[in-house]
């Protein structure tokens, strides 16, 4: 897109399109290490969104190291010390073990995470826009410059050294960039849920079974119930549908759902394949569903999203940071690396689950390696302690 004359001009170090889960910390540990950061988000602040809701280790530990666990506890999350998996016709309880300073998990409301990954990043310095929609990207040629951003007050033509897109599946900043995808997924879900109150769970409760995959997540004031499953058997979703697959997947907890209150409306997910995009180009990079989307089968997004924030940002820091004029491109491209190798394993893994065409034997194979693929990101977060530094310009 050209540039229109006698439009206003800012600049920024960082331009971040979409303040949601990936796009908010990205901006709060860029600005905590001195960077100018804008965040322009489309929609109006607190407004709640599409999500599994469940925090697994690696994002609590994220949000432990960044000092902004206390504010989800104090929000009235409930803590989860167990999981609960069942599937080939067997029940199994796992507690929740101490590790890396982490001693429960969290599923809070996208109407509680998502204001206080804002809050924190407006307190480190970045700027944050709600209402504010992209409608295209400035470029120098080949290099993408800024954003052509519109709001109340008409459209503006906003710079910056990166743009960032944190815009979901349906990214325009991948659109618009040319945004290659790496790998596409074969099978996808459709899931509806909802959310009961006074319903008691033992945590986390995850069953499997082919076209029948259902969980209760805890969350703020009530417990989330999704019901999962080939997009021709979920249908339309709704209540009658989260009934009829939790009755076939897991009786106790229907009857459980049964002496509960039960919603009053449910939410729907008609499902899309699950697809690794390039991360990065001249002047722009994607972060959390922009750039990688997984099926929401297990319940990982957030994780993702949590992870890759913290990845991109520390690249764009040592990229910006550097006197090289390839110091921003080479570190661009070892985040992508690092993301692809950390989410490959889970992605196929996920894929094959969403298939819904495993049998009892493979389906206890598929649980161990979504465990064994988690346990990787977590050791690699809980290591990433060298500080953030502020960028010497």
């Amino acid at each position: 897109m050209s540039t229109t004359p006698g439009t206003a001009h800012t600049d920024y170090d960082v331009i971040v399109v979409g303040a949601r889960a990936a796009g908010a910390p990205t901006a709060m540990l860029l600005a905590r290490a001195g960077l100018r950061v804008l965040v322009l988000e489309r929609a109006a602040a607190g407004t709640d969104t599409l999500s599994t809701h469940a925090l697994m280790r690696g994002a609590v530990v994220q949000l432990a190291r960044w000092g902004l666990l206390p504010d989800i506890v104090a929000a009235g999350t409930p803590a989860v010390r167990t999981t609960v998996y069942t599937y080939a016709g067997a029940r199994r309880v796992i507690a929740i073990k101490p590790a890396h300073g982490v001693d429960a998990l969290y599923a809070p409301r996208r109407t509680v995470l998502d204001p206080i990954l804002v809050a924190a990043a407006r307190e480190a310095g970045a700027e944050v826009r709600h209402g504010s929609t992209v409608a295209g990207l400035l470029r120098d040629g080949e290099r993408v410059t800024g954003v052509v951003a519109r709001d109340e007050r008409g459209s503006r033509e906003l710079r910056a050294r990166l743009v960032v897109g944190a815009d979901g599946i349906r990214s325009l900043v991948a659109r618009e960039a040319g945004a290659q995808v790496r790998r596409l997924a074969r099978f996808h879900t459709a899931v509806s849920y909802g959310y009961w109150r006074e319903v008691p769970t033992e945590g986390y409760e995850w069953t499997f079974q082919p076209d029948a995959c259902t969980g209760a997540i805890p969350t703020n004031d009530g417990v989330c119930v999704f019901a999962a499953g080939r997009p021709e058997q979920i249908g339309r979703g709704g209540l009658a549908t989260i009934r009829r697959v939790v009755a076939f997947a897991d009786p106790e907890l229907a009857e459980r759902l049964e002496r509960g209150e039960a919603p009053s409306g449910t939410r729907g997910w008609t499902g899309t394949p699950g697809f690794l995009r390039q991360a990065h180009g001249p002047g722009w990079a994607l972060v959390g569903d922009a750039g990688y989307f997984r099926d929401p089968i297990v319940a990982h997004g957030l994780t993702d999203a949590l992870r890759d924030a913290e990845l991109l940002a520390r690249g764009v820091i040592d990229g910006l940071g550097s006197s090289s004029s390839d110091a921003l491109a080479d570190a661009l491209t070892d985040y992508e690396a690092t993301r692809d190798r950390l989410s490959l394993p889970l992605f196929e893994t996920t894929d094959r689950l969403a298939s819904h065409e495993w049998d009892d034997v493979e389906i206890d194979g598929l649980v161990r390696r979504i465990s064994s693929a988690t346990a990787a990101e977590v050791d690699l977060l809980a290591g990433l302690d060298r500080p953030v530094l502020e960028v010497v310009r």
